[in-house]
Order: C-alpha cells, then structure tokens, then sequence
C-alpha cells in the first residue's frame, strides 16, 4: 500500500509535464507569410455576409469543423455580433512592432480590425505585407489543457493528502474510491503486464498520459468544451514524449535488434531501414489513433443533428437526435477506450525497449515461465 501512496506523491509531476506540453504545442508557430492589403481582410465582404438569408443552406461542414478547430476566443452561443464568447489573450511577435499582447475582444468576431491586424478564420494577419508576425496566442485549447492540469493536480494532491492522513488501513472513501481502482489498473495490468520488472519506474508518466487524456476527452464532449484530444498538435505533443521515454530508456538488446537484426546479413540493407522507420510509425500510430477518434465523434454528433436543418423536416428529428445520442453514449465509452489504448501501447511500447533478450530473441521473463512450467 505504500507504493499507492508513492504513486500519488510522484503524480504531482502531472503539472511539470502539462507546463512542457504547453510550450511545446505553442512553439509550433504560423509564420505569416507577405500577403496584400486587399487580400488579408475585406470589410465591405464581412458586413455583406453578416446579413444572412434565412433561406440560404446550412453548411455543416463549416458547422462541423468550426466546432472541433481550436480559436482565440471562447464561444458559448449565438452567431455574428449577437455571439458570446470569453476573450482569451492574444500574444504575438512581430518582426517590425516586437512583443503585442492584447485581447482578442478587440477583433470582434473577425468584424474589426486592432492595431493593424485582422482575425480571418482565426487566423490572425497583418495589414502590413511587409510584416512577419508568430502567433503564441493562449487560445481554446490552451486554455483546457490548463484547466485540466489544474483539475488533476488538485484532485490528486489531495487524495495522496488524504492517505497521507488517514493511512491506508481503511477502505478508500469519496473520490478515492473513484480513483483508486482505476490507479491501479494503469500500475497492475498495463504498467506491469506489458513492462514488467522496473514497471515504477514509469508508473508516474503512465497515469499523467492516462488522466490527462481521459479527463480531455470527458471535458469534450460537453457542449461548450474544447476538443482538445482531437487536437493533432497535443496528441502530437504526447506522441513525442513516448518516443523520447521509449528511446532514452531502451538497453543494448532494443538497439541491438535494430541496428543488427537477428537475420542474414545480406538483408540488413532491407530491414534496420524498415526497423529505424519503425521507431517512428508507432508514436505516429499513436498520434493519429487519439486525434481520428475523438474528432469524428464529435464530427459525427454535429452531422446528424444538421440533418433536421437540412431535411427543415420534423419528421427526421426523432430519427437524427436517437442517433445522435447513440454516438453520444458510444463517445463516453470511447473516452476511457481510448486513454486505455494510448496508455496500455505506451507501455507496450518502453516494455519492448527494456525488456531483457536471449540470443534467440525471446524475452528472459518468458524463457524462465517457461521453465517453470516444465518443472
């Protein structure tokens, strides 16, 4: 029970790793490339296209994907001027004015310019086409992905406060209850099962994985979450760090295998190119599993309620809305589904890496079961 509590203590590392996701996923920075005034943002266009006709087709591709993209600002409701939204701040670096952080209240929703810059499709360019300007903005995204590190953290230091006070010689209560189970499995059965001894060594980094994304996929799927997992830069991001923790820690058989395959020479050639590639393809397997998943669920709801708006029928939406909720319940078993598959090949994955071999290529824990069971 001690190793519980361990476990709790080293998970407030959770907030140390989201602070490293967070510069990371902003370092991906849009520079904007020489663009002409006429070009960049047209006034007249958007004041023309702000009167709508009620009769005009609903795009719901637009719909759709508006819904899963990140933005600078955070929209609750409504459309156009009428729309609320919470301003997040925008920060950019220009090559010509320096360092400018203001809100993003000041565009408007994309109706008004500020200090020589327009928001178009929440992107942000310069009237300037001399100017070159690197967005670093906290936008929707970065936002959730605080606010889920500050909801892990606290949660979590208070538990392994808890135990620290009331020791484990009881039966958990409240959120420990909740949680301890599922702690647990992340160390037993996928931790353990899949790397084996010296498995806590990377329990810590598991259960961060594990939380950070089940918690981003249940703050999705509220109506006015971010989609945050559905995000390529921040299943990217976790993808990264996999690939580091995997190769860092990876012994001499791991390299071995790779760079002098158990195979005729001859065919070297062939295969430490196929098995150097392979080093990447897993991390980018994991990348586009999460991203894929989480957005064409959300892809998915958005359609099929378009359908009534489409059809302009009464009819179709009792079909459309029992759909929509069919996916709905799906997406929640597809949260935890998916922070268990991303968690468990993590560990599949630095198992594979630290995992003792014998010269014919099978691991040592599994040459001595089968001793064991021989005698």
């Amino acid at each position: 029970m001690t190793t519980k509590i361990n476990t709790f203590t080293k998970f407030s590392s959770i907030l140390l790793l989201v602070f490293v996701l967070f510069f990371s996923a902003i370092t991906n920075l849009n520079a904007s490339e020489h663009q002409e005034v006429a070009t960049a943002f047209d006034h007249s266009h958007a004041d023309a296209n702000h009167v709508e006709d009620a009769n005009k087709p609903i795009d719901i591709t637009a719909i759709a994907l508006e819904h899963v993209a990140d933005s600078h600002s955070w929209h609750l409701w409504g459309e156009g001027h009428d729309a609320v939204a919470l301003p997040l701040p925008v920060i950019l670096y220009s090559s010509t004015k320096g360092l400018q952080v203001f809100s993003s209240a000041r565009f408007e929703h994309g109706h008004a310019a500020y200090n020589g810059y327009n928001l178009a499709e929440e992107k942000i360019i310069s009237e300037d086409p001399l100017e070159t300007i690197y967005d670093i903005s906290i936008t929707k995204n970065v936002t959730q992905m605080f606010l889920s590190a500050i909801v892990l953290f606290l949660l979590f230091t208070s538990i392994a406060r808890a135990y620290k006070i009331q020791g484990v010689t009881t039966a958990p209560k409240g959120k420990q209850s909740f949680f301890e189970p599922l702690v647990t499995f992340v160390r037993d059965d996928i931790a353990k099962g899949n790397i084996g001894h010296g498995s806590d060594k990377y329990v810590p980094y598991l259960l961060t994985v594990f939380f950070m994304i089940l918690i981003n996929n249940v703050f999705g799927m509220i109506p006015i979450g971010a989609n945050l997992t559905g995000n390529i830069a921040f299943t990217l991001v976790l993808s990264v760090f996999t690939l580091i923790v995997t190769n860092i820690n990876g012994n001499g058989a791991y390299w071995h295998h790779i760079f002098m395959p158990p195979a005729p020479k001859w065919l070297y050639p062939i295969l430490v190119p196929i098995e150097v590639v392979g080093i990447l393809t897993k991390p980018f397997a994991l990348m586009i599993r999460l991203f894929a998943n989480m957005t064409a669920g959300h892809i998915i709801v958005i359609s099929l309620v378009g359908l009534i708006f489409v059809f302009k029928s009464i009819y179709i939406a009792p079909v459309s809305v029992a759909f929509a909720l069919f996916i709905d319940v799906l997406e929640c078993l597809v949260a935890f589904l998916q922070a268990y598959v991303f968690t468990m090949l993590t560990a599949l994955f630095i198992g594979s890496a630290v995992a003792d071999h014998n010269d014919d290529g099978v691991h040592n824990t599994d040459d001595e079961a089968i001793e064991g069971s021989k005698h």
